[in-house]
């Protein structure tokens, strides 16, 4: 990477996250439009709230220039000297962007808000953070270990086979499920997350900001800050009234990053906490779907929880400005976390 990068890697965040949001802003009205010309908009699940009624037919989608605007700094950032790091968290990120892209035109080419069977986009995230982390692991030379902050590392590579292929390819059984069951964790998590305007784009920018300024490798935070930028940006339209939705393009995406993201910075534990929003999201559905089998009952209101405080009367801003505030919280808890670990080293 050339010189000014690694000289001034606050200034290049920053820049990085300036320029995401530029791009966005700038490319997302035109897509707006076409969205509206070509009639593609937002299906809204009929078991919802009766107040997201409205957002029937709004354009959606939007993580296609959000994507669109992190490439454009990832190319930037790789001139005159590409790096690994950068390609293969946009590899990854795309191609999951990619995967939702599909599901979102199912859902607008059926007219329902269902798109691929839960199966499909499974299968599509398992094999996408399978090579993620294969390829973070030989190339990259990331360690599979765990770190638990106080406590200890955890070497899940003990488990290891050596595939004879060129040099060998190691696989490292136990980090790659751990890995595997972390990344996809987090992709439908925050994908849960997306269900109020601003709620998803808001939440993932402080965590990716606190990311980029805690990940101590360049690249990586370089792309962090390219994901928080992108989210800024795209806030400016998703704000309540929505004038358009990121759809699966973005929230797969964007979860797939943060999940990338915390193989390379070996922050597997900490992500989190400083994702512990998503985490909560993501378990109120598993709870419910479970304890509604086994009684017949609820125990939130609605799943995702969102939609739990917005059943309790909270008004849609309201349930988004509080969990920006508890997310906020979250990230700082993590990150306080990391440095404290840091220097009891």
């Amino acid at each position: 990477m050339f010189s000014l990068f690694s000289a001034y890697p606050t200034f290049m965040i920053f820049l990085g996250v300036a320029i995401a949001m530029v791009i966005t802003m700038v490319l997302m009205p035109a897509w707006i439009r076409f969205l509206k010309t070509s009639h593609i908009g937002q299906q809204v699940r009929a078991d919802g709230p009766q107040s997201h009624l409205v957002k029937q037919g709004t354009p959606t989608m939007g993580g296609v220039i959000m994507l669109i605007a992190v490439i454009v700094f990832t190319l930037l950032a790789s001139v005159g000297a590409p790096t690994a790091e950068l390609w293969l968290l946009l590899g990854a990120t795309v191609a999951t962007g990619i995967l939702g892209l599909i599901d979102d035109a199912s859902k607008v080419a059926h007219e329902r808000s269902l798109g691929l069977t839960p199966k499909a986009k499974l299968i599509g995230q398992f094999l996408i953070a399978a090579v993620f982390v294969l390829v973070a692991v030989n190339l990259l030379g990331i360690k599979p270990t765990v770190e638990i902050p106080f406590v200890a590392t955890l070497d899940l590579g003990v488990l290891t086979t050596v595939v004879p292929v060129g040099d060998g390819i190691a696989i490292p059984w136990l980090y790659l499920i751990f890995a595997n069951i972390l990344l996809v964790g987090m992709c439908n998590a925050v994908n849960l997350t997306d269900g109020l305007d601003g709620l998803a784009a808001g939440t993932v920018m402080i965590v990716m900001a606190a990311i980029a300024f805690r990940a101590g490798v360049l690249e990586p935070a370089l792309f962090a800050g390219a994901l928080a930028g992108a989210c800024i940006g795209f806030l400016w339209f998703n704000s309540h009234p929505a004038d358009i939705f990121m759809g699966d393009t973005g929230s797969l995406a964007l979860g797939m990053a943060l999940g990338c993201l915390a193989v390379v910075t070996k922050t597997e534990f900490v992500v989190i906490i400083i994702g512990g929003l998503f985490v909560a999201e993501a378990l109120s559905v598993m709870i419910q779907v479970f304890y509604y089998k086994k009684t017949k009952k609820r125990i939130f209101l609605m799943a995702p929880l969102h939609h739990h405080f917005e059943k309790k009367g909270w008004s849609e801003t309201k349930v988004v400005v509080r969990f920006w505030i508890v997310s906020g919280m979250l990230a700082a808890c993590g990150f306080v976390l990391y440095f404290a670990t840091t220097l009891g080293a």
